[in-house]
């Protein structure tokens, strides 16, 4: 909770003066019964003309001072239950970012926007009024009980005990419902989920005809949580009719009571009207406490909720190695494994030249991707280690390493903007954007576009085709002039001839480049230098294109069923 209490600490002064300025404002509340009590005894039953317009005049003045101290505290806890959920969004939208893509895949996108939209909704409107009611409705009640102490021991007893049963009642439906609106929250990152995977996925789903199923599995998540939300709600809605009920006994005791007194001069009129005045306003602060309690038990399960979000571990940034190798890339017997526990690549060895072009190819889920995202440290090996330029990755920083590697990555991120912020996100010179433009074939891409590379790229690239958001992405990762490039399957949706005309490209660059060319596509890692084949998280084969055509059975597999038996030229 110390992430989350250092976001509030920010606004010390506004979460000290709201408080003060409610309790202010109780304070002036607790004195009018006792001018409505001295109006009756010496102003009505006294007939004392002048004590009646004192008494009315001062009664006036403190509800306009409890006004203005009531707006102030108002303002003070907005201010700071607005400032501390804007804090709380950006620590959480940092924590996205800079956490390790193993943490991020475990907990999902869809639980993480929840938390940053929904929970953190709750705990600034549970903030919002525990600053104005938590310390206000127990000092009333406690004040009122005080007041009536002093005009009657006897007749106090009863507000002594309706206090505690009050208490119980309020303690028992917090227990009850805070671990169900723990529970609801989950259940609204599923149908949050659901909503996500089908507004990404509505093509699909049209394609196929498949709307009422979905519509139908969508209504089905949606109907559990407003059920689980409407059970929840009717426990919590228990505390309004339950206060009514036991404050209404009580004021029946208290002027049964108090009228027994009034009949034996005990107690005069006015300090009964006093203590039932005391009794409302112990009604409508405990009404106003039970809608607390509910509020803070949301917000507290949501604060568990986005406490877990804010503890995910950052990326590991240098770790120190002593280890050494000779070579520009090696791997050196590298397993990994995901956050579910299953194995992604198994010792895994390797070695690669300055400048080489390595090709990696492997069936759907054999671990080529794996390979290149553990090389820029999107994730981080399990066993052995990895070196390039001769030391091993983790002893650079992640800034310096990924400095050094340009990537295109399967699933091409097109970002809402220009093709200018596209492929330089960081700015740059329109002869690197036209560099890397030229390089990566996106050339007709531009022209085709009427401001050039000023034209609007919607987001994810709704305008533009899955080649052209490929070769954008490709140019981003070339614009870098990075010493290594990854293109992990950047390549297929490009036509065989722009595929070809992309490698060619690449390969003749100025500077030299250690380029990856992770495919599915025999025809794409043909001209590599080196080709490593994958099958089931590990090496079956490296060598050329002619030699793993005589050693490698999986990679002959390949070829066979892309070249339709025939050999690949």
């Amino acid at each position: 909770m110390n992430k989350i209490v250092s976001n509030i600490k920010k606004y010390k002064k506004e979460c000290i003066l709201a408080p003060v300025c409610k309790l202010t404002e109780a304070l002036l509340e607790l004195l009018v019964p006792l001018f409505v009590a001295d109006i009756i005894n010496r102003g009505v039953n006294g007939g004392d003309t002048k004590v009646v317009i004192t008494d009315a005049i001062i009664m006036v003045a403190l509800a306009l001072f409890g006004f203005g101290f009531s707006v102030l505290g108002q303002f003070f806890s907005a201010k700071a239950a607005t400032g501390f959920s804007s804090e709380i969004r950006s620590s959480l939208y940092k924590k996205l970012l800079a956490a390790p893509l193993s943490a991020t895949d475990e907990m999902g996108v869809s639980a993480m926007l929840t938390r940053m939209t929904s929970d953190v909704n709750q705990m600034q409107s549970g903030l919002n009024i525990a600053l104005r009611l938590l310390l206000r409705s127990p000092f009333v009640v406690a004040g009122a009980f005080v007041c009536a102490l002093l005009i009657d021991a006897e007749i106090s007893l009863i507000f002594l005990a309706t206090i505690a049963v009050l208490s119980v009642v309020v303690a028992i439906i917090m227990k009850i419902t805070m671990p169900k609106y723990v529970k609801a929250q989950k259940m609204l990152d599923d149908v949050a989920l659901s909503a996500r995977e089908n507004l990404t996925g509505v093509r699909v789903i049209r394609a196929f005809g498949a709307e009422n199923d979905e519509i139908a599995a969508y209504e089905q998540k949606n109907g559990r949580l407003e059920k689980f939300q409407n059970a929840a709600g009717k426990i919590s809605s228990l505390l309004n009719p339950l206060t009514f009920t036991i404050i209404n006994f009580a004021i029946i005791a208290l002027l049964w009571g108090g009228a027994i007194k009034v009949n034996s001069g005990a107690l005069s009129q006015g300090m009964t009207v006093a203590l039932y005045d005391y009794m409302s306003q112990i009604l409508v602060e405990l009404v106003k406490f039970a809608n607390l309690v509910v509020s803070i038990s949301r917000a507290l399960a949501s604060a568990k909720r986005v406490r877990a979000a804010l503890d995910l571990p950052d990326e590991k940034d240098e770790i120190p190695s002593s280890d050494s190798s000779d070579e520009y890339i090696e791997f050196k017997n590298v397993s990994a494994r995901y956050a579910d526990g299953s194995m992604g690549v198994k010792n895994v060895s390797f070695k690669v030249k300055k400048g080489e072009t390595i090709g990696i190819i492997g069936g759907t889920g054999s671990g080529k991707s794996t390979v290149v995202n553990l090389l820029s440290r999107l994730y981080d090996v399990t066993d052995g280690a990895i070196f390039l330029d001769g030391k091993d990755i983790r002893s650079y920083s992640l800034k310096e390493l990924r400095k050094k590697i340009g990537a295109a990555l399967q699933r091409p991120a097109i970002f809402k903007g220009t093709f200018r912020s596209n492929v330089l996100p960081l700015g740059g010179s329109d002869e690197t954007l036209g560099y890397a433009v030229d390089v990566a074939q996106a050339r007709d891409v531009v022209n085709a576009k009427e401001n050039g590379y000023d034209s609007v790229l919607e987001q994810n690239g709704r305008n533009l085709s899955g080649g052209q958001k490929q070769r954008i992405s490709v140019a981003r990762a070339i614009a870098k002039r990075p010493e290594v490039l990854i293109l992990d399957d950047s390549s297929s949706a490009l036509d065989y001839l722009t595929d070809l005309k992309l490698r060619r490209a690449i390969k003749s660059l100025a500077h030299p480049v250690t380029t990856f060319i992770v495919s599915q596509r025999a025809s794409s890692v043909s001209g590599a230098d080196k080709i490593i084949v994958f099958d089931e998280g590990e090496i079956v084969g490296i060598g050329t294109a002619e030699e793993l055509e005589k050693s490698c059975s999986v990679f002959r597999e390949i070829v066979a069923s892309q070249t339709g038996g025939e050999k690949n030229e």
